[in-house]
């Protein structure tokens, strides 16, 4: 008994067309030809309205979104589909969860299956029967195919011999190996990246240098001619893939990435490309192939990243900030220490924990300031690189020579290889016959811009080689070994930037465990090496900071307090040469203020007079002589008097001037007279 009846053939018959990849839609020609003759076949078996739907070529039946099954099913629902036709039931699910549903589907609406071995009705139990044998071994026929492939590709990769793609910086030799890119540019510019890296320390300063200066990178192009190199700036994330895929550090590796399975919205979702751990990789193949660096240095790179990434590892560094806390990201005190800036200009950094306060919302930690703890450490490195200040002058002049060099020679190679584009350009200009000026136009106008590009290049390098020498000067030189022998002085120097400062501290010191005591910060420094050592750093009394006056200042007001008021103190801390703490010279409401501060008592007129002492005009006028006699009879020890500093008064006891001693020394200094020059002058004998 035929199962197609009138109700069928009332109803549309729908052509079901999928492929699994884009590979297979473009290069599998003969299974996309049988698929698109289906219409004739539903035609011939009594149809009238025949629709196809296609939207599924190029994509899985494992389970994946597919918009075009989604529309058969809709359809179906609906009850205008009379019959689905396909070549086979792998077409139509390579999954039982997809089959089954549309079974079902197709059961309850009447709706016959199609293929080209026969009519199948999902209503009979028999029909149904053969309908999921056939699912099923659909679905276990796409099982076994995947399996047989992933442990083929396994097997191959086990070897180091899959290489899906190559790497920028290798090429393909055989099927099975890779070896460097013979082109010098391209394995100069990988080279160059690595380089970079060693000096500056952190990937998105190298992105910026090569921005900066212009420097391209190699980078893959997809056009008609398939897989080529190109030339362009690069992004951060280009730095970032260099800097960490093993194939440069000369090492095979397999496995590196992997896929995660979800449901979404009722279907499997497959989220593809999350990164394993290295113990999760399932090949690694250590010196597989010529490297552009060692696997040391390469596993150095990665430690730098991983410190340098802010925020995420809890113990990391992270990367240099701006700001002058100079040991920002390298305390401990069981967690990591974080910076907080505050004051006028907002450069007055203190150090402080607050993981306990942020996790289990207790106190803060600790908290201190970062001035006093900063010198300490800088003390502590400028000893440590004292004998090696000289070499690290001479490396600082490689350094700034260097760097002038690598931009020249990547300019000289683009200049090169552009070179050979255009002498390529010309010979195909050349070959092509002058009577065909399609082809010759075309030709002629590529020969052009390839000229246009030399010209470009040639210009760039000729700017590079006679712009004005970044060289250092002899004298410039001279200078920087000085410097080099005067560690302290050249950490000090105004031209050295805090990241600099730190970015020396952090190749010395690994972390720096702080305990906060009584009175003072108890440090262990651990030195790169493992070294460690202890500081000692006292913590400032209350009141006290950086701008805080001296003191032997304090001292030196609380005693002339005694003697004259704050107007005439302040002239004499300026005569001095004293300065508050901020470097100011004194007034009088800023003796007055700093005599509030430390409860000096204000000068009260004639307190002098009630504990017996005079001044040295007072004394002068006691004695009847000039005040510049007093002075000489203090200098010579004859009348007893005391000054705190130059330029602040004499203190003279009124007592001492009553002495008999000191009454004929004063005596004496008035009888003396300059001799006159006259030698008709005569003496007065008395």
């Amino acid at each position: 008994m035929s199962r197609i009846t009138p109700e069928h053939l009332a109803r549309q018959a729908v052509v079901y067309i999928r492929q699994s990849t884009a590979d297979q839609v473009a290069n599998n020609l003969e299974s996309k030809r049988r698929q698109y003759s289906l219409p004739d076949r539903a035609r011939q078996l009594g149809w009238g309205d025949v629709v196809v739907i296609d939207d599924d070529l190029g994509r899985s039946g494992g389970g994946i979104a597919r918009p075009g099954f989604e529309r058969l099913l809709a359809a179906i629902c609906e009850g205008r589909v009379g019959a689905v036709v396909s070549i086979e039931a792998s077409r139509l699910a390579r999954n039982g969860r997809d089959w089954h549903t549309l079974l079902e589907f197709c059961g309850l609406v009447g709706t016959l299956i199609v293929d080209e071995e026969g009519v199948y009705d999902p209503r009979h139990p028999n029909d149904r029967l053969l309908l999921g044998m056939k699912g099923t071994m659909s679905e276990m026929e796409l099982s076994v195919l995947r399996q047989r492939s992933l442990e083929a590709l396994k097997q191959k990769a086990r070897r180091g011999e899959l290489f899906m793609t190559v790497a920028i910086g290798y090429v393909r030799v055989a099927h099975n190996r890779i070896e460097k890119d013979p082109d010098r540019r391209i394995a100069e510019a990988i080279s160059l990246v690595f380089a970079k890296f060693a000096e500056i320390q952190s990937v998105r300063q190298v992105h910026l240098w090569f921005r900066h200066e212009r420097v391209p990178l190699p980078a893959v192009t997809h056009g008609a001619e398939g897989r080529a190199i190109g030339w362009k700036l690069p992004v951060y994330n280009t730095i970032l893939h260099i800097l960490t895929n093993p194939i440069y550090a000369g090492a095979y590796a397999f496995g590196r990435t992997g896929s995660r399975v979800s449901i979404e919205g009722g279907r499997k979702k497959v989220t593809r490309g999350f990164k394993k751990e290295r113990k999760d990789w399932e090949v690694l193949i250590p010196n597989h192939h010529e490297g552009y660096l060692s696997w040391a240095d390469y596993e150095r790179n990665l430690a730098l990243i991983a410190d340098n990434a802010n925020g995420m590892m809890q113990m990391s560094r992270g990367a240099l900030r701006r700001g002058e806390a100079l040991l920002a990201g390298l305390l401990r005190c069981g967690r990591k220490l974080h910076v907080a800036y505050s004051g006028t200009d907002g450069n007055t950094g203190r150090y402080h924990c607050r993981g306990g306060h942020f996790n289990h919302g207790g106190d803060k930690c600790i908290l201190f300031g970062g001035m006093r703890i900063d010198r300490a450490v800088a003390a502590e490195v400028i000893e440590r690189l004292s004998p090696l200040g000289i070499e690290a002058a001479l490396a600082a002049e490689a350094a700034h020579s260097r760097a002038r060099e690598d931009k020249r020679r990547q300019v000289e190679l683009a200049v090169e290889q552009a070179r050979y584009e255009a002498a390529r350009a010309r010979r195909q200009y050349d070959a092509v016959d002058p009577d065909n000026r399609l082809v010759a136009s075309e030709l002629e106008k590529r020969w052009n811009e390839r000229l246009a590009i030399v010209r470009g290049l040639e210009t760039e390098m000729e700017r590079a080689t006679t712009s004005p020498a970044t060289d250092l000067t002899p004298a410039d030189r001279e200078r920087l070994m000085t410097l080099g022998a005067d560690v302290d002085r050249a950490w000090n120097s105004a031209s050295v930037t805090w990241e600099t400062r730190k970015r020396i501290v952090r190749t010395l010191i690994d972390e720096i465990v702080v305990r906060v005591e009584e009175n003072a910060l108890d440090l262990v420094i651990r030195w790169h090496g493992s070294d460690h050592s202890s500081l000692v750093v006292r913590k400032n009394r209350s009141g006290q900071h950086r701008w805080s006056t001296g003191a032997e200042t304090v001292d030196l007001v609380r005693v002339l307090a005694r003697q004259m008021p704050d107007k005439a103190i302040a002239s004499v801390l300026n005569r001095a040469g004293k300065t508050t703490g901020r470097g100011n010279g004194w007034t009088g409401s800023r003796v007055c203020s700093l005599r509030s501060s430390h409860g000096i008592a204000t000068y009260v007129h004639g307190e002098r007079a009630d504990r017996g002492e005079v001044t040295l005009d007072e004394a002068a006028a006691t004695l009847s002589v000039s005040p510049s006699t007093v002075r000489r009879l203090i200098k010579d020890g004859q009348v007893a008097a005391d000054q705190l500093c130059k330029g602040a008064p004499w203190i003279i006891k009124a007592a001492d001037l009553k002495r008999p001693s000191v009454k004929r020394a004063a005596a004496a200094r008035r009888l003396r007279r300059p001799p006159s020059g006259d030698p008709l002058q005569k003496k007065l004998e008395l």
